[in-house]
Order: C-alpha cells, then structure tokens, then sequence
C-alpha cells in the first residue's frame, strides 16, 4: 500500500488524496478513527477505515461495534454501488452559472467557460468509489468543434434563405441535434476519477437521440406528458454508457419530475430563489441516480 494515495471523508467532504506515510499519521493523531470512511485505487467503495485489513493496525484499541442500523447513511460505500449526490455551496454555484450565461450569451467565450464550468460541477458530485470525478476535456477541442458548427450552421441559414427551402433550414436543426449527441459521446468518453480516466462510452445511436428530442417537442402538445418522456430518456441514457462493471440506474419518475418543475417555475417567477430552487431539482436527480455493484 506504500505507493497509495487515499482519500477520507470527512463532514461530508471529500479530503485527499494523501501519501500512505501522511494519512498513516492523520491515523495516529486520531483525525482519522476506524468509523471514518476511506478509499483508495482498486477500492470496490467507500469502506470504514477499521474494516479495511491493516490499516488501522496500531491504532488504540478495536472499532466500537455498530448498533443495528448505525450509519446507515454512510454504509453504502461499503459496497461496489450507492447513490448519486451533490455537494455544492449556493452562493458558489450562482456566481459560477452567471459566469456561464454571460459566456454563453457573449458567444465566443464559450468553449472556455463550458468546460470550466462542467469540471466544476463534476467536482460536486459524489459518486460511490469514484473520488474528485473530472471531465479531461480540452478547450482547444471544443473550440474547434464550436466555431466549426456555428460556420456550418451560418452556411445552411444563408442557403436556406437564398432559396427558400424549408428542409435546408430543417436540416440545421437536425446538425444541432448530431453536435449535441457528439458532445455527450465526447463528454462520457472523457469522464475521470482522480485525474484518470474511466474508460466510458455511450453507445446510444444518433437516430435514437434525435427520436428522443423530436418525441419530447411532440410530447408537449399533452402538456404534461414531456416529465414521462423526459424521465424515460433519462434512463435510456443510463442504460447506454458502457465501460462500467456497475448498472446505473434511474429511479425517478415522470410524475415526481412533473411537480417538481412546477413549484421550480413557480418558485423562479420570483427571481431570487432560482438558485435554491435549481439546486434543489438537481441534488432531486442525482438521488434518483444508482450504481448497482456488479
């Protein structure tokens, strides 16, 4: 275990990575005892420090034994699955998402505040046996692409006006449905743990993407039916990221989608709680995500 890095939790907190001589000492001065969570590379999960074989040798004592039911909260990570969950300050996650709608809307800014602020986000979400998860995107790449799509989007615009056909101008919203498809494949094929990268990807078809947006604009003519097919898309996302020896599955459903926006929106019309309300929504999702162990 010399050449180890590992990671403790601590108030709900990620704290690491440290040496194995470091966190050997952060053991003898009792910060971290036989009840605190740990991980390390080749971990299946999260386990407690006291039941990890050697660890705690030479630690005072023997860890207390558990009452029934103790730590139930935390016992997920003793196992190769768990739930999602999200750990992000609201102040910081208002001033970071003003940063991004001020990119986004100046335009060329963007590929350099996408990624910022995706990696910041991935750094919020805890996710079971897979510490500080990262996306290795680069800039430079999505800059590329970015520019790259605005030019061929500008150059169906000008055709379509030119010669007044409807299906060149369909056609550039169908490029914007295979961008945005491509940029989830790039997104889960750069997904890291720990500065590494987990060896994902997602092999949903394109054609089965741009159904699922064109099934979600037509599921808006029954007003609410959009929750149902938004949640079903959700798990049909889930089901095609591959590369995991762990089923993520997706819990929630189209009527709890449903009631939540509507207080979201009702809640946002007010201005201010749109931060607090946003946040809510999605720690909401994250709960609903599930990692099998295989």
């Amino acid at each position: 275990m010399s050449n180890r890095s590992w990671f403790f939790a601590s108030s709900g907190q990620q704290q690491g990575p440290y040496p194995e001589a470091q966190f050997r000492d952060l053991i003898a001065r009792g910060t971290i005892t036989p009840q605190t969570l740990v991980w390390c590379e080749g971990m299946a999960g999260w386990e407690k420090a006291g039941e990890v074989p050697g660890l705690m040798s030479g630690a005072a004592g023997a860890p207390p034994v558990l009452p029934q039911g103790g730590g139930a909260a935390m016992g997920a990570g003793g196992y190769a699955g768990g739930v999602l969950s999200l750990d992000m300050g609201i102040w910081d996650f208002t001033w970071r998402s003003i940063v991004l709608f001020l990119g986004l809307l100046v335009v060329i800014p963007t590929p350099w505040v996408v990624p910022w602020y995706i990696n910041w986000f991935a750094s919020c979400v805890q996710v079971p046996g897979r510490p500080n998860l990262s996306f290795t995107i680069r800039p430079g790449t999505i800059a590329l692409w970015y520019f790259g799509a605005i030019v061929v989007l500008i150059l169906l615009g000008v055709i379509a006006s030119v010669i007044d056909s409807r299906a060149i101008g369909n056609l550039g919203g169908i490029v914007e449905l295979v961008l945005f498809w491509l940029f989830l494949r790039y997104l889960v094929a750069n997904t890291a743990s720990n500065g590494q990268p987990l060896g994902l990807s997602f092999s949903g078809s394109v054609w089965a993407y741009i159904g699922w947006q064109i099934l979600t604009v037509i599921s808006f003519i029954t007003i609410i039916g959009w929750a149902w097919v938004y949640a079903a898309q959700v798990r049909w996302l889930y089901r095609n990221i591959q590369g995991t020896r762990r089923q993520i599955v997706f819990h929630g459903t189209g009527l709890e989608y449903l009631w939540r926006i509507i207080v979201t929106a009702l809640a946002s019309s007010f201005i201010i709680p749109i931060p607090w309300m946003v946040r809510w929504l999605m720690r909401w999702q994250l709960s609903q995500t599930e990692l099998r162990g295989a």
